[in-house]
C-alpha cells in the first residue's frame, strides 16, 4: 500500500477530463490501486476518491464517509435514480473550493469487488451524492459542471451575512471590556453579545 499523488485541476485537467477504461483484469495490480486509494483518500482526508484522480484511466472508485465502512466499486454503471437533493461538495482535485451541487436523493450501483464478484446497492442521500461525484470522475465530469449557481449564491449571501453578524460581535465584546467602567455596565454588554452570537450561529 502507498500513498498516491492527487491530480488537481490547475495541473492535470486534460487527464481529469478523459473518459476511464473498463477493468478489464481483476488481479494483484488492482488489488494495490484499491489499497492505494483507500489510504490517499483517508489522508487527504476525503470521502471519496476515483482512478482518474491518481492518474489511473480505469473505471473503480472508493468511497467511506466515517473512515469506518469502506466500499469499493470496479466498473460501476448507475441504473436507478430518484428523488433531488442540493448539497455542499468539494473535491481532492479542486482544493479549497465548494459549491451546492443538486443530486439524486436515492440511486442504485451495480458493480464488481476487486474479486470480479458482481453486486448491487442502493445508496440514499450523502453516500448517493459520494456515489455520484465519483462516477462523474470516470466519465470526465467534475463537481464544477454541475454547480447550483443560484443556491450556491444564496448560501454564500448567507454565510456572508452570518461572518458580519460574528464580526460585530466580537468588536462589542472588546469595546464593552476595555472601555465600560462599571461591573454592570460590562454584564450588560456581555449579554447583548451573546444575544448576537446565538443569532448570528442560527441563520
Amino acid at each position: 500500500m502507498a500513498l498516491r499523488e492527487i491530480l488537481k485541476t490547475s495541473d492535470n485537467l486534460e487527464t481529469l477530463r478523459r473518459i476511464s477504461r473498463e477493468v478489464e483484469v481483476f488481479d494483484e495490480k488492482l488489488f494495490a490501486l484499491l489499497d492505494d486509494l483507500t489510504d490517499t483518500m483517508l489522508k487527504a482526508n476525503g470521502v471519496g476518491l476515483a482512478a482518474p484522480q491518481v492518474g489511473i484511466l480505469r473505471r473503480a472508485f472508493v468511497i467511506s464517509l466515517d473512515g469506518k465502512d469502506f466500499y469499493e466499486f470496479v466498473n460501476p454503471k448507475i441504473i436507478f435514480e430518484k428523488g433531488m437533493q442540493s448539497d455542499e461538495e468539494g473535491c481532492l482535485s479542486i482544493p479549497n473550493q465548494h459549491a451546492y451541487v443538486k443530486r439524486p436523493r436515492k440511486v442504485i450501483i451495480q458493480a464488481y469487488d476487486r474479486h470480479g464478484e458482481g453486486f448491487e446497492l442502493t445508496a440514499y442521500d450523502r453516500f448517493a451524492v459520494a456515489v455520484c461525484h465519483e462516477m462523474d470522475h470516470l466519465n470526465g465530469i467534475l463537481y464544477t459542471d454541475k454547480i447550483d449557481t443560484e443556491l450556491t449564491e444564496r448560501m454564500e449571501k448567507k454565510l456572508k451575512n452570518k461572518r458580519k453578524v460574528i464580526e460585530g460581535t466580537e468588536v462589542l465584546t472588546t469595546s464593552s471590556e476595555e472601555n465600560a467602567g462599571a461591573s454592570n455596565a460590562r454584564s450588560n454588554n456581555k449579554n447583548n453579545s451573546s444575544e448576537l452570537s446565538s443569532k448570528g450561529e442560527q441563520t
